[in-house]
Order: structure tokens, then sequence, then C-alpha cells
């Protein structure tokens, strides 16, 4: 987990929009995170990958923009968007396990061009037949 530095944390609070009736109309509950990934120092890789699951939630500036508005209060809100940046960032740091080349036996590609065949002489038993 890549821990982060309350200085590359910006939050600003706004109106919602959605269900909540004069709640919503009143009081500025929705927190829009903005994260400066440059100051993550994250790992050339984390960096890519964490770009591709941004995708247009990150700026061309590097700043990654998260908006929460899924809850009534500031605070839940505020708890949402932190908890959606943690997910973001353990998915970049996240490393695909490499692939080990296998080799198929000398008996399986026998066996592989022994059913080629097979299959080949039942399509062309389904030919023409002549009339000699």
């Amino acid at each position: 987990m890549v821990d982060v530095p309350e200085d590359a944390l910006e939050e600003r609070f706004l109106a919602a929009t959605g269900p909540g009736g004069q709640n919503v109309n009143k009081v500025a509950t929705a927190c829009q995170l903005r994260v400066d990934v440059f100051r993550l120092g994250l790992h050339p890789e984390s960096y890519r990958l964490l770009k591709l699951a941004a995708g247009s939630r990150l700026t061309a500036a590097g700043v990654l923009v998260l908006t929460a508005r899924r809850y009534r209060t500031q605070e839940a809100n505020r708890a949402d968007a932190r908890a959606r940046l943690g997910a973001l960032l353990v998915q970049a740091e996240a490393r695909e396990a490499r692939r080990v080349k296998t080799k198929p036996s000398r008996a399986a590609k026998a066996r592989r061009v022994d059913a080629k065949k097979g299959r080949g002489a039942v399509k062309a038993g389904r030919g023409r037949v002549d009339m000699d």
C-alpha cells in the first residue's frame, strides 16, 4: 500500500446532485479529492497501471480527480473518496505473475498430428465417389 502524503491531497466540497431533498440544495456534501500523482513517488510501472485504471479521472497535468457523492454527509463522502483512492493505488501496485513458458511433449505432438490426419481422412471420404 502506498503511503499518501497529505500535501499531495486537496479536498473540495461541492453541492451534490440526485436525491436528498432540500439538504442537497443547501449543503455542499459531495467531496472532490484531487491527488497529485507525481508527489506519490510511484514506480514507473505502478504509474502506468494507475493511468490505465484511472482512465479519464487522471488529467494531463497528472492530477487524479475523484468525486464522492454517494452519502449525505461530508465525512462519509470524504472517507469514501479516500477509500476509492486506496483501492486504485492497491490496484496499481499489483503485479501480474510471470508466465512460465511450457513446451508440448513429443508424444503430445504425435497425438495432435495423428488426430489431424484422422480428421483429414474422414473429410476425404466425404468426397464424390467415382464409379470405375
